[in-house]
């Protein structure tokens, strides 16, 4: 097999994989809903299990859950005859996956859930299959073939099974109301939990803020623009925003060619500038400055007095970009 063969085969296989998907997606129906209210009315947690490739997809299935807020745990088939069904509690609903429908390891343990009251949801390639007729809810996984040349190594049978749990877990943390702040809880390690949780109060200056009076000139503007990175703050006795000078006020008004020192700040100052909550996330910050061509925004509480200050570079290397 030459190169140009190895590139069309591949491209043959995500084609046939990306296909099966989309039939699936176009037979979706109320099951796949009372699959997910099922999900959602859960008060126990929901108990994973397959054998072989589909044991794989389970783990993932049950990963995915957990990550977005829905207590899951995978547990073996044949493990749960020999002790392991103690995990199982009568408020659980189980997702049983199986590409026959017959996987003689699977079929005790669903008669076991059946004992407990234990709702379960079969992920299977035969609707009409002893699992299917049996669970509360089949969703049909059926392919037409596998990638595999021989028709035996479940390529697009797992596929789509994958991609059938991972539509049951966005569609419920949707219905659950799960936000970014929830799912950086569950994932406080690594790059993505630490930008997830960073808030603009963790890096906005607080100290030795850049703040003038109304009656303050440009001369002392430009003190401040020069101390402190390019913004100059106008606010009131009580630290209630007013107005924002920057560098590029002063630069235009420099164009002009008249005297800048003596001019009030109050002709200069935009009265309705940008501003951010201490509380926002850093991410926000960022899309904040870039979409508005700003460096340095004023950080307010909610009742527009001014607390800090935040810069976009200092947001970028806390890693909010």
């Amino acid at each position: 097999m030459n190169v140009e063969q190895m590139i069309a085969r591949g491209r043959q296989v995500l084609e046939l994989e990306r296909d099966v998907v989309a039939v699936a997606a176009e037979r979706l129906d109320a099951s796949f809903a009372k699959a997910v209210q099922l999900l959602h009315d859960c008060t126990g947690r929901v108990i994973v299990s397959g054998v072989g490739k589909s044991g794989l997809i389970g783990r993932k299935i049950a990963a995915t859950l957990t990550s977005t807020g829905t207590p899951a745990t995978f547990l073996h088939p044949t493990e749960s005859l020999h002790g392991d069904l103690g995990i199982v509690g009568a408020h659980d609903v189980a997702i049983l996956l199986s590409k026959s429908g017959e996987t003689f390891e699977l079929l005790p343990l669903m008669e076991q859930l059946t004992r407990l009251g234990v709702p379960t949801i079969a992920i299977t390639g035969r609707v009409d299959s002893t699992l299917g007729r049996h669970a509360r809810v089949a969703l049909d996984a059926a392919v037409r073939e596998e990638a595999c040349p021989h028709d035996l190594a479940p390529t697009t049978s797992t596929t789509l099974a994958l991609a059938l749990g991972d539509a049951l877990a966005v569609v419920l943390l949707e219905a659950k109301g799960f936000r970014r702040e929830d799912f950086a809880r569950f994932h406080p390690g690594g790059a993505l939990g630490r930008r997830l949780l960073l808030r603009v109060r963790d890096v906005m200056l607080i100290e030795e803020l850049p703040i003038l009076p109304l009656t303050a000139t440009m001369r002392e503007a430009v003190v401040e623009l020069a101390k402190r990175r390019g913004i100059c703050l106008i606010a009131d006795a009580a630290h209630q925003l007013l107005g924002v000078i920057t560098t590029g006020d002063l630069s235009r008004l420099m164009e002009s060619g008249q005297e800048i020192f003596p001019i009030p700040v109050a002709e200069v100052m935009h009265r309705t500038p940008k501003v951010i909550d201490a509380d926002a996330l850093a991410s926000a910050a960022v899309h904040l400055m870039e979409t508005k061509g700003v460096v340095a925004v004023p950080v307010l509480d909610g009742s527009r007095r001014i607390v800090g200050v935040v810069h976009l570079h200092d947001l970028l290397r806390a890693g909010a970009g």
